[in-house]
């Protein structure tokens, strides 16, 4: 079925409109945002769709397309007990509500080809999408206005609808950074957004169509249950590490602040696991910022090294990849006309990315499909991909 059919079916009435969201994909810069570091993110080919009609009753029902369950709360309701994706919702609902944002309710249909625990940010894909619809179903007079103009029109924008949302996924347990949410509510089409995650500047990088370059995105279909544990764990460590700095030297408030300097000055008075959270945290700013200003001016090999060692320390200071994750990028690598290859977005299973020539695409698509599958008996699912848009209203 269509996403409207879906609605049709469980909803007996056709959507009003459809709110559009992103996943997205980091290039470089991997832990960094919850340290007010520097990220490299671009939203990709792939979204979560949800078909709305407002509702005059402040209630919300919602049909899952992935999980095949509805769902129905009154808005703002976060005690009832919910599947974990209708949390999402329910906490986007709540946050925006308790912000003072005129919002509504409504029956709305979802359905995403975002990989769900691939690295990819479905769940800040959901919440721009659920977002949106709760900002376009606050009045029947809103209709055929856009997110940006209903925003405008209540004194709020983009920033703060990222803001809250990230909020939402901290309620919900996860404690992310910035970045999902700001770059699938900001992303421009063919640009990367580079992201100061301290004073949310950026800087648009344009993948210039005259590069030879392809992104390839490489979901590994793996995800290991410590994730979401592990990602808090990271997060204390790295506050532990932020606390031994700013004791040996005034203004540290997060690990942006320490330079490599630092750490190999200091690094001895902390647990040597929290020291390696460290070095990766301090080199991976350092790398991010090289490879936006690599791809600016179109040296890909250096951008690709750049990625390289990303992974390596991902892999051996930040322990958040597998043994999945290292084949793929292990394939990867050996396959002439690739610049680099990383883990993206969390670990321990997911994704990979892969900067490429256009020409080693089918080359490397093989190469990890033979190898990849004979090694771990599972089919990998390979994306290329350009640069996509934001999240947007689209109005029926």
């Amino acid at each position: 079925m269509t996403l409207d059919q879906l609605f049709k079916h469980h909803f007996h009435d056709v959507p009003a409109g459809l709110a559009v969201a992103p996943g997205r994909v980091n290039l470089i810069g991997e832990h960094t945002d919850y340290n007010a570091g520097f990220v490299l993110p671009m939203n990709v080919d792939r979204h979560t769709r949800l078909a709305f009609r407002p509702r005059r009753d402040a209630r919300l029902r919602v049909f899952s397309e992935h999980a095949g369950q509805t769902v129905e709360l009154p808005l703002g309701d976060v005690a009832t007990a919910l599947p974990p994706w209708a949390r999402y919702v329910a906490q986007v609902a709540a946050v925006l509500k308790e912000a003072g944002l005129p919002v509504g309710g409504f029956d709305a249909a979802i359905a995403s080809d975002v990989p769900i625990g691939g690295g990819l940010s479905s769940s800040a894909s959901l919440e721009a999408a659920v977002a949106a619809a709760l900002v376009a179903s606050a009045d029947v007079a809103h209709a055929g206005q856009t997110l940006d103009g209903l925003l405008a029109a209540v004194g709020q924008s983009r920033k703060n609808l990222a803001l809250l949302c990230q909020q939402a996924e901290h309620r919900v347990g996860v404690r992310c950074g910035i970045m999902d949410q700001f770059v699938v509510l900001h992303g421009t089409r063919d640009h990367a957004l580079l992201i100061d995650c301290r004073s949310l500047e950026t800087r648009s990088v344009e993948l210039d169509g005259s590069l030879d370059l392809a992104v390839v995105i490489i979901n590994s279909r793996v995800h290991h249950d410590l994730a979401a544990n592990a990602y808090n764990e990271r997060r204390r460590q790295c506050e532990d590490a932020v606390r031994v700095f700013a004791s040996c030297r005034k203004g540290v408030a997060a690990l942006r602040d320490v330079e490599m300097a630092d750490w190999e000055k200091w690094a001895g008075k902390m647990d040597a696991v929290v020291a390696r959270r460290a070095r990766h945290v301090i080199g991976e700013n350092a790398r991010a910022l090289r490879f936006a200003t690599a791809l600016e001016r179109g040296d890909l090999a250096a951008a690709g090294s750049d990625m390289n060692a990303s992974h390596a320390s991902l892999r051996d200071d930040y322990e958040v990849s597998c043994r999945e994750l290292d084949l793929l990028v292990e394939i990867a690598q050996a396959v002439p006309g690739v610049y680099g290859s990383r883990l993206t977005g969390g670990g321990f299973g997911g994704c990979t990315v892969t900067l490429c020539t256009r020409a080693a695409v089918e080359p490397l698509r093989a190469a990890v499909t033979d190898r990849y599958r004979a090694a771990t008996g599972q089919e990998p699912d390979v994306l290329v991909t350009r640069a996509a848009g934001r999240a947007e209203l689209v109005w029926a």
